[in-house]
C-alpha cells in the first residue's frame, strides 16, 4: 500500500508540468479563437471585445491560474464555441472512443500473444519468417493507409461492413460491432505487429534458459512448456502493452477521422482547427493521466507474474 501511495503521490509533480506544457503550447500557437468566432467580417474592436468576454486578454499567468483552480474544483471549462461544458463534450464522445480501444486491446493480446510464442516456437522455419513478415509490414505501413484499403475492399467492394460512422450498443450489439469491426482491425495492426516482435523476442530467449531443457527433459508436452515459458516471458510483453497504450491515444485520433467516428479523437481534431482551448486543454491532460495510471497498473501486475518481486 506504502508504494502504491508513492507512486500516486508521484504522479502529482509529473501532472503539474503536463499541465503547464499543454498550457504554453496551445496558447503559444498561432491562431486566435476570437477572430475564428467572429467571422470575416468583424472589425478588430469587435475582435477585442470578445477577446475580452473570453478572457483571453488576461496575461498568460493569469489564465494559466484560472483554468488551474477550475480543474482542481472538477471544473474543465466550458467549450468558447459551443458554449457547452467540456465534461458534457467529453461523456457525449466516450462511448466511441472506449469502445474502440477496448476491442482494439482485446484483438491485439488474442491474436499476438499466441502468434509471438507460435513465432519464437518454431524460430528459423517458414511460420517465423512469415509471422516477422507480417508485423513488419503491419508496423511499418501508415494506419490511415490501411484504413482506406479497409474501407475499399470490405466496404465499399465487398460490401460487408458499414463504409463509415457508428451505432450505439444501445441500437443492438451486432450493428455496433459491424460499424467497429473495421476501426479496431486498422488500429489492432500495429499493436500486433509491436507485441508480436515482443513476445517473440523473449519467449525466445525463456526458452533456451535450463529449466525450461529440464521441463522437455520431464516429457511435458509442447503447450505445457509453452505456458511456462510464457509465464516467465509476461513481464517484458506487459511493458510493451503499457507502452501500447499511449501509442493508441494517438492512433484513435486518426482512426476516428478515417471512419468518422463520433470520438474524443473527432474532437480534439475539431477543436485544435478552431483553437478550442478548454477542450484541448482537458482531452490532453486527462490522456495524461489516463497513460500514467495504467502505467501504474501494469508495474503493480509484474507480482502476478512474478511472487519474487518486492515493491
Amino acid at each position: 500500500m506504502g508504494y502504491i501511495l508513492r507512486r500516486l503521490l508521484s504522479t502529482l509533480p509529473v501532472m503539474g508540468v503536463v499541465a503547464v506544457v499543454v498550457f504554453l503550447l496551445i496558447h503559444l500557437s498561432p491562431g486566435d479563437p476570437a477572430a475564428l468566432i467572429a467571422g470575416d467580417l468583424a472589425t478588430e474592436d469587435d475582435i477585442a471585445k470578445l477577446r475580452v468576454a473570453l478572457g483571453l486578454d488576461k496575461p498568460l499567468v493569469t489564465q494559466f491560474l484560472i483554468w488551474l483552480g477550475r480543474l482542481l474544483t472538477g471544473d474543465l471549462g466550458t467549450s468558447i464555441f459551443t458554449q457547452v461544458p467540456v465534461s458534457q463534450l467529453l461523456a457525449q464522445r466516450l462511448e466511441p472512443t472506449l469502445s474502440v480501444a477496448i476491442i482494439t486491446m482485446g484483438l491485439t493480446l488474442l491474436v499476438a500473444v499466441p502468434l509471438g510464442t507460435l513465432a519464437a516456437y518454431r524460430a528459423g522455419t517458414w511460420i517465423d519468417r512469415l509471422v516477422m513478415l507480417f508485423a513488419v509490414l503491419a508496423f511499418s505501413v501508415p494506419v490511415f493507409l490501411i484504413g482506406y484499403l479497409l474501407i475499399y475492399t470490405f466496404s465499399i467492394h465487398l460490401g460487408w461492413f458499414p463504409v463509415q460512422g457508428y451505432v450505439h450498443i444501445r441500437d443492438g450489439v451486432v450493428p455496433w460491432l459491424m460499424s467497429l469491426a473495421l476501426p479496431c482491425i486498422n488500429l489492432a495492426l500495429v499493436y500486433i505487429a509491436l507485441i508480436t516482435r515482443m513476445t517473440r523476442a523473449t519467449v525466445l530467449e525463456v526458452l533456451q534458459e535450463d529449466y525450461i531443457r529440464t521441463a522437455r527433459a520431464k516429457g511435458l508436452g509442447v503447450l505445457p512448456v509453452l505456458g511456462h515459458a510464457l509465464r516467465n516471458a509476461a513481464i517484458p510483453i506487459a511493458t510493451t502493452v503499457g507502452v501500447g497504450i499511449a501509442l493508441l491515444i494517438g492512433g484513435v485520433v486518426v482512426t476516428e477521422t478515417v471512419f468518422a467516428l463520433p470520438g474524443v479523437g473527432r474532437l480534439v481534431i475539431d477543436s485544435v482547427q478552431r483553437h478550442d482551448y478548454p477542450v484541448i486543454q482537458s482531452v490532453l491532460l486527462i490522456s495524461a493521466g489516463v497513460y500514467v495510471l495504467i502505467n501504474l497498473l501494469i508495474d503493480l501486475s509484474y507480482r502476478l507474474f512474478d511472487p519474487r518481486i518486492r515493491y
